[in-house]
């Protein structure tokens, strides 16, 4: 069975600096991976321990600085680290993003069975790349699982969050999971899995490796853009004390337009 685990470098700092652009600036930023992405890794390596025959290959699009997170992922016990790099990707949005990491995908790791993603990146929390990048491969997907169960092969079950609960879904094989962050303990690297990492020769691809144009890529190839970021102000009001409930009922009406009864 082979995985693909998409993973992403974010910030670890909460002094965010941002481009021209209004993207976040990552370069000469010291990262972590995303911390939903680690649970991602985490059931893949569940997988692996109960199957046979089972490869991961880890995959990111970043700078060249994200190979230290891809060795990371190796020492903890994934097989290949995968990094997509090019100056032309900088300021992609989450469709030009899916679409370069689904194009890579398509181009030299087609025969893939598990596709697993973080439910929601830190710095950006939209959850739209999983889904973005299992939208241009054509297959099917699951978003915010709690765990994966069983596996035949050519299938795999995924417990799943919903709004009242938990659901359990089949899905048939190529699929791409979406992960949130799991309860268990995860897997800590040992000394050999450090030294796997260290010595790992990660595979290196640009925009051309993969297929795609200047237009599809960064921001040329993204439909959405930051129009303007920025630190909201605290403005910690007035307090007031209300005893008289008549009154009570009539400030919040005042303050957000409703009518309490």
């Amino acid at each position: 069975m082979k995985i693909i685990v998409c993973i992403k470098q974010v910030p670890d700092t909460t002094d965010i600096k941002w481009t021209e652009n209004n993207t976040i600036q990552r370069e000469g930023v010291e990262s972590i991976i995303n911390p939903f992405d680690v649970y991602a890794i985490e059931e893949a390596l569940k997988l692996k321990k109960v199957l046979t025959d089972v490869e991961i290959t880890v995959i990111t699009m970043g700078p060249l600085q994200a190979e230290k997170m891809l060795r990371q992922a190796i020492a903890l016990g994934c097989d290949k680290g995968v990094l997509i790099t090019d100056k032309k990707f900088a300021g992609a949005d989450t469709y030009a993003t899916g679409k370069t990491i689904a194009a890579a995908i398509k181009s030299k790791f087609s025969d893939f069975d598990l596709i697993i993603c973080g439910q929601f990146a830190i710095d950006g929390d939209t959850a739209q790349t999983g889904p973005s990048i299992a939208s241009q491969l054509g297959i099917p997907q699951i978003t915010f699982v709690k765990e994966l169960k069983d596996c035949d092969g050519g299938h795999i079950c995924a417990v799943r969050e919903i709004e009242d609960g938990l659901e359990t879904l089949k899905v048939e094989l190529p699929a791409l999971i979406c992960v949130l962050k799991g309860i268990q303990e995860t897997t800590r690297a040992k000394i050999n899995g450090y030294i796997k990492g260290k010595n790992a020769e990660i595979e290196v691809y640009s925009m051309e490796d993969i297929g795609l144009t200047p237009e599809e890529t960064g921001i040329k190839g993204s439909p959405t853009f930051v129009s303007r970021a920025f630190r909201p102000e605290h403005n910690r009001g007035k307090c007031e004390m209300c005893r008289d409930i008549s009154l009570l009922k009539e400030k919040i009406t005042e303050f957000g337009g409703l009518n309490i009864e």
